[in-house]
């Protein structure tokens, strides 16, 4: 039956355009996700040190939104669901692809990381991403940027529905060598290269490179940075900024990552002035986030925790979007949305097919984009290994080694005072709603790599 379903969604989807009803071409879709950039970290959120002008300027121009989720606190199973719109535990991909041998400093061979987790493991074949999707509808799709869906040629980009590809495929590089850990990890389409220059000049000048490249066709391009992550290198003392956006903040005890960070948003203006000066602007949606919450390098406040947690700094991310004529500028939401409404939104404005067959657990949200303040979803819901959340309305419920209760988000956005005993009804009636969460989970048609069928 799955492969007769993904076969009828295949064949419907590959119907033209026009076919559908288009006589305009359909707006371009820019989609830039950073890597564990923390909620506060841009000045339109807040920051006052870090320098962010163009992605302040990006929220000036369109919506900022403050109840913004991520479906897991770190990379690789949150970005499988910006990819296929569904929770990490119906997708499968609900862990991190990695080596840990790294940690006590082991350096792989090409023999051993040949034979590695950071190899053999991927985002399932049977997943349908939203590349596919959109490829269908007559777009050109390009990734830039961090890939983390898996390193072996059946799971790069280039076998999931997009036409261009350039960046590595694992969960972390040296920003100069473009090394995980000593193994050379970039890519430009289906082959390892070599070439010099700080990652986040690469991924920028390739994004440009994109856009110029894509003719008349509406685009996809997917710019996953891996600003401001940590190096992934056996030198932590490395320099891994340039010299440039270092002097920026002198006697800092945090520069290099705020160096990373103003860096980010230097390349996200070119982007944005690559459209403007190509003519796309006005038929652009442009939409920028984090993976997963900040990590420890930089403040989460007034969020509790971080990377890696179920508290709020774990999970709730930036994100501003922009689409002039469409998207009213200076707006602000605090509509309760997520990750997951990116896969059936972009289909929705592509004019995309989406597949038969597939459950996903976004909603299309373009109404909220631009600024309608009626709810998007009502819950969301997250599991790493044992830890347990959910967020029913305001309703905040942690279940973790570090700690955990019941929180009223509506007027404790820093999860400081748990409710658990004196509202111990909200707190069963939120813990049911997780329990019937999982059960549908543990329900759905099986994928891997990590579930057991």
């Amino acid at each position: 039956m799955e492969g007769m379903t993904r076969r009828r969604w295949m064949a419907a989807a590959a119907a033209p355009l026009l076919a559908r009803g288009q006589t305009t071409r359909p707006p371009n879709i820019v989609l830039i996700v950073a890597d564990d950039l923390g909620y506060a970290d841009l000045g339109c959120y807040g920051h006052r040190l870090n320098r962010t002008p163009h992605l302040d300027r990006l929220a000036a121009e369109g919506i900022r939104f403050t109840d913004f989720y991520v479906s897991w606190p770190a990379c690789t199973p949150s970005r499988s669901s910006i990819l296929t719109g569904r929770y990490p535990q119906r997708n499968g991909l609900y862990d991190m692809i990695r080596n840990n041998e790294v940690n006590w400093k082991h350096q792989f061979t090409e023999e051993e990381y040949a034979v590695s987790p950071e190899m053999a493991l991927g985002l399932d074949l049977r997943e349908i991403t939203i590349a596919q999707v959109l490829k269908q509808a007559g777009y050109t799709t390009g990734v830039v940027g961090k890939w983390d869906s898996g390193r072996a040629r059946r799971f790069l980009p280039l076998q999931r529905g997009f036409d261009f590809f350039y960046g590595f495929a694992n969960t972390g590089i040296d920003y100069y060598t473009h090394e995980r850990y000593g193994v050379p990890s970039m890519f430009r389409g289906n082959e390892r290269i070599k070439e010099s220059g700080h990652a986040t000049d690469l991924f920028r000048r390739e994004s440009l490179r994109f856009i110029d490249q894509a003719g008349s066709r509406p685009f996809f391009l997917y710019v996953p940075f891996n600003a401001p992550h940590g190096a992934s290198t056996f030198d932590r003392d490395a320099r891994q900024a340039p010299e440039e956006y270092l002097r920026k903040f002198p006697g800092d005890p945090r520069a290099q990552y705020r160096a990373w960070v103003t860096h980010l948003d230097d390349a996200v203006g070119e982007i944005l002035a690559t459209l403007r000066k190509r003519g796309l602007e006005d038929n652009t949606l442009v939409l920028f986030t984090s993976d997963n919450g900040g990590s420890a390098r930089d403040s989460n406040a007034p969020l509790r925790g971080g990377k890696a947690q179920m508290f709020e700094g774990g999970i709730r991310v930036p994100l501003v979007a922009r689409w002039p004529g469409r998207i009213p500028a200076g707006k602000v939401s605090h509509v309760f949305a997520t990750t997951l409404e990116f896969f059936p939104t972009f289909a929705k404005i592509a004019g995309g097919t989406l597949p038969a067959g597939t459950p996903l657990d976004g909603v299309d949200f373009l109404h909220t984009l631009r600024g309608d303040p009626a709810p998007v979803r009502s819950g969301m819901f997250w599991q790493r290994r044992g830890d347990k959340a959910a967020r029913t309305g305001n309703w905040k419920w942690v279940e973790s080694e570090r700690g955990g209760g019941l929180f009223d988000l509506s007027t404790d956005i820093g999860e400081e005072k748990d409710l658990s005993h004196e509202r111990p009804a909200d707190l069963a009636r939120v813990k049911g709603e997780w329990q019937r969460w999982r059960k549908e989970m543990d329900a759905a048609e099986p994928r891997g790599p990590f579930r057991d069928y």
